[in-house]
Order: structure tokens, then sequence, then C-alpha cells
């Protein structure tokens, strides 16, 4: 695999040896429509993977409900043997049901399932990151995270997960987790124009805890913007460009995981690594989109 620096410059997982490049991939729209079943063009999904890989990506987010099983199946079938320093990053904590939705999957059975189901479908014996999916569909809820968690740090303690991160957590939660396990990074909604975890993201830098915006393009609701075309028509970049750079210039921390299912648009989310954004450009994003 080829190391590219040029992707927005690297970070490197607290406690770990485990040094990401900024500009990652999720792979959760290789699936077929509403993450369910497998891709139109299977060949596609495979050769978007393997560019993202040969262009310097280190860091593709998943999870085995995504289809489910479909997108860990296609990285399988397009990157392993994984090359060196290539870090697969899951997600345990919700299954899929017949009628497509999203039920969490939070018994001690259910989440020991779902780690045995990610380590077969990826063909690994150990998964590098999982992290711990929690809340619902709208964002965080309060309460204790300890017994789910105990359970991925005991799967931790066998040796089938080197390291935990959180998803879709309140801070809160995220402290009683440091008090469970070593948490090394945070996945939660977020983008330019959805922003209220921006304390949250300064406060785990400052812990130098990794933040991952998922949904940093507004997910299954795309961000529009006359702000947005305005600084893209300014800067002869795309508004989607803009949008992910201003996420890397919002905090060293911050690591991103645009996902898509075209090599054009992977070709456009990676250049945004490479677009600088003026201080004046950056001030008037924050003051007109910040909710």
């Amino acid at each position: 695999m080829r190391q590219q620096a040029g992707l927005a410059g690297v970070f490197t997982l607290p406690g770990t040896t485990m040094t990401l490049n900024r500009m990652g991939y999720g792979a959760m729209r290789l699936a077929g429509p509403q993450v369910w079943g497998p891709p139109r063009d299977p060949g596609a999904a495979i050769a978007v993977l393997r560019e993202a890989v040969n262009a310097g990506v280190n860091h593709i987010d998943t999870s085995d409900y995504y289809g489910p099983h479909v997108t860990n199946q296609l990285i399988k079938q397009a990157l392993h043997p994984y090359p060196d320093g290539l870090a697969i990053v899951t997600k345990l904590g919700a299954r899929r049901a017949a009628d497509k939705s999203w039920p969490p999957a939070l018994s001690r059975q259910e989440l020991i399932d779902g780690a045995h189901d990610n380590l077969r479908h990826l063909g690994l014996d150990t998964l590098d990151v999982v992290n711990l999916r929690l809340g619902g569909v709208r964002g965080p809820s309060e309460g204790s995270i300890e017994e789910p968690l105990t359970v991925l740090a005991d799967l931790q303690r066998q040796g089938l997960i080197r390291h935990i991160g959180l998803s879709n957590v309140t801070p809160a939660q995220f402290a009683e987790g440091r008090t469970i396990t070593d948490i090394v990074c945070v996945q939660n909604a977020y983008n330019v124009a959805h922003r209220h975890d921006d304390r949250f993201v300064d406060d785990l830098a400052a812990h130098g805890v990794a933040y991952v915006p998922f949904f940093p393009l507004g997910g299954f609701t795309p961000l529009q913007s006359s702000a947005l075309d305005a600084a893209a028509a300014a800067l002869q970049a795309t508004p989607v460009q803009v949008a992910l750079a201003w996420l890397l210039h919002r905090s060293p921390n911050i690591l991103l995981i645009p996902g898509t299912s075209s090599l054009a648009h992977l070709r456009e989310n990676l250049e945004a690594s490479r677009l600088e954004l003026p201080r004046q450009v950056l001030d008037d994003l924050e003051g007109k989109m910040a909710e």
C-alpha cells in the first residue's frame, strides 16, 4: 500500500502504534440501496476499494450490519490479504431486521456474535478497532454504557479486538467509557452545518483521542448551502470538497471517512485533502452554516 502524506497528514491513535492518514474511506455505501443486499455492480465496488488503498487510504470504516455482511465480504474480496498498515475499523451494537430497520444489538451474546461475524467475513483473527455503537437514529441517548462496553473489553482481553472506540455517544458516556477501558476514537454525527459536538471535538483533542465524523457530507440528506456553493466557486472546487476540507481544518484530531460507491466521487473526496481554505472562507462558513 502506498503511503501518501498528502491525504491531510496523519494522526496516531492514543496508546497505539496505529498511525492513520486523516482522509479515510467509509464502506457503508458499497452495499445495495438502503444499505441492504449486494451492490448492483460488485466489480465497481471492488474497484473503489482498491483505488482508495492505492491512493494512500489506510483507514476503512465498515460494519458487518452493512448489507448485512455485504461490505465486509467486499472488503475481503478486494483487499485480502490486507496490506501492512491498513486499519479496518468496524462497529458493534446494531443489527438489521427483515424490514431493513436498524434495531440495537447490545446484549452480551449479540456483541460476541457480532465480533465473530466481523472476524469471519473480513478474514481476520483480530479486529483492529471496534466502535461500540450506541444511541438512536436521532443521536446519542444518555445512560450508562458500562454493560455493553465491558463485553468489548472482555473480547479485547481475549485478543479478538485490539482497540476500542465509541460511536453516537455523549461526553459523559465517553468519560464513563475511559474508566472501563482505553478509548482511542469517538465517531459521532458532525459536519459544517451540524456542530453540536464543537466542544466535544476540542475536549477529545486535548486527550489525544480521534474524532471521526459520520455523515461528514450530511448522510442520507446531503448538505446544500449557498455558502458552500460560493466558497467552492471562489476556490475552483466542489461544495463536497469544501465541506470535507472544512472538517480537516477544524481540528487535527478529526479523521474523515466519506463514503461512496463511485470512482469519480472517491477521487473528488480524496482531492479535498489537498484543498487549503483561506481564513475568510473558514470564517464565512462557520458564521453562515453553524446551527
